[in-house]
């Protein structure tokens, strides 16, 4: 049989072809280089399977999946079903994970034997990769349990997560009908049957754009979120918490995201990225004070 790595990367890709090869990169960067990194292409129709095979033609630890489209449950659960390591780590398309975060993840997993899932501070970063905030979640399972009961899916990051395979499979995997939220459903779970963590270290740059799923499924997801909270404190036999308690925003308007990108890419200094969405402003709102202002800032570096 194949050596079996610790490690199984589960990455769904779904025409992801502009950050693909930078996210699965920096995956096949870590220090930590004992794994297998399992891309189910879930039917993508923008060259993302081609950017896969080459990447598995040049690093034998890529395995690649292609089969028509199911969602984001659906490629994960099968992405499980090949998965050979005792830990599963996420890794989502259009991120990015520092050198170091399989190493310290696993460190810590070795250390915690009753912790089930570790995540990680990350950075937010504008669609060109600029980093903007750095975002720190609760450390202690207390804190981020108390923040997924209410349905708040920042308390753990998805794509920054070292879970144990043994512990995913016991409570049930990914559920369909959780879809858009399923990692909430998941770490709810996971956190009834071990202890869940973050560690403070940022471990991966999460990149936001106007594509992902929090801005094209958010009806959806606050629907689900309520169902999967509901479910949970049946599992628990708590009283769940009212609706207005749902930990979950709307997502802002296209032009104000991109006003706030823009304005952030220029407060970090990242004046290239800052002209690219101050003229994307002006192409959609050309008679914005706010669009032009921002175009004269980044004209001037400041």
């Amino acid at each position: 049989m194949p050596h079996a790595p610790p490690i199984s990367v589960l990455m769904p890709v779904y025409n992801g072809a502009a950050y693909v090869h930078a996210a699965v990169t920096s995956i096949l960067a870590q220090t930590f280089g004992d794994f297998e990194l399992i891309a189910v292409d879930d039917g993508s129709t923008d060259g993302s399977l081609d950017a896969l095979r080459a990447l598995e033609r040049g690093d034998a630890r890529v395995r690649v999946v292609s089969r028509p489209n199911t969602g984001i449950v659906g490629a994960l659960n099968d992405a499980l079903a090949q998965a050979r390591g005792q830990y599963l780590a996420r890794m989502d398309c259009d991120d990015i994970a520092l050198p170091d975060r399989f190493a310290r993840q696993l460190a810590y997993l070795t250390e915690n034997p009753g912790c089930v899932c570790v995540g990680s501070a990350v950075v937010f970063t504008d669609p060109f990769g600029s980093p903007l905030e750095t975002f720190r979640p609760p450390i202690n399972h207390e804190a981020i349990d108390k923040q997924l009961i209410k349905g708040f899916g920042g308390a753990m990051i998805h794509p920054a997560v070292l879970m144990r395979a043994d512990a995913v499979r016991q409570v049930g995997e990914y559920r369909k009908e959780f879809e858009f939220v399923e990692d909430v459903d998941l770490f709810l779970r996971l956190a009834e049957v071990g202890r869940v963590a973050n560690l403070p270290d940022v471990l991966l740059h999460y990149r936001q754009h106007l594509g992902s799923t929090n801005r094209q499924k958010s009806d959806l997801q606050l629907l689900r979120m309520g169902k999967a909270v509901g479910a949970a404190c049946k599992r628990r036999n708590v009283t769940p918490p009212p609706a207005s308690e749902i930990l979950m925003k709307p997502p802002l308007e296209r032009h104000e995201q991109t006003r706030r990108w823009g304005w952030g890419a220029l407060k970090c200094g990242y004046v290239a990225a800052a002209r690219k969405h101050a003229w994307i402003l002006v192409k959609a709102h050309p008679f914005s004070v706010d669009a032009w202002k921002l175009v004269l800032c980044t004209i001037r570096g400041h």
